[in-house]
């Protein structure tokens, strides 16, 4: 991913207000994020743990979606999760159901889509290699290649995107 500017990320969202956008928070470390590792940015608002964002690259520009992360539960660290934008398995505090605002009209009438993402919102790390979830020793090895297992992630992150931008 193209590192991106803090008026590029604010400019991009599409289902949240100006005002909104203009007062989240970026991620604590912006200034050294690995862009050459990661395919979309994704974060949770610090100071704000129940708020989180994604800003994918597209091109036309990039495209930022606000969520809703759900209040802390109870988890297990014996039962684990699936990622369904990475496909990674996680304990299950691992990974977390976030909701989106739809965009337009219906979101502002309080229609959301959900969908479980690791909560560290790392899945481009993960499909890497280059981070490993928490309380696994050991990843299920996958007969893709990594241009593979991306296309993958891409297919799922656009059918999420488009559910949030469809008019």
């Amino acid at each position: 991913m193209e590192p991106l500017s803090e008026i590029q990320i604010r400019s991009s969202f599409v289902n949240c207000t100006k005002g909104e956008a203009s007062r989240l928070r970026l991620p604590l470390d912006f200034a050294e994020l690995p862009w050459q590792d990661l395919d979309f940015l994704g974060w949770v608002e610090p100071g704000a743990p129940l708020r989180a964002h994604l800003v994918l690259p597209r091109e036309g520009g990039p495209v930022g979606i606000s969520l809703r992360v759900p209040s802390v539960g109870r988890t297990s660290a014996v039962k684990s999760s699936l990622c369904q934008i990475c496909l990674t398995g996680h304990a299950s505090s691992g990974v977390t159901l976030l909701a989106a605002p739809l965009a337009g009209a219906r979101g502002r009438e309080g229609n959301t889509v959900g969908t479980y993402i690791c909560a560290d919102l790392a899945c481009s790390l993960y499909v890497r290699g280059k981070r490993r979830p928490k309380l696994r020793t050991t990843r299920h090895e996958e007969s893709l290649t990594l241009d593979e297992r991306l296309a993958r992630m891409w297919g799922n992150l656009d059918a999420f995107t488009a559910k949030i931008t469809a008019g």
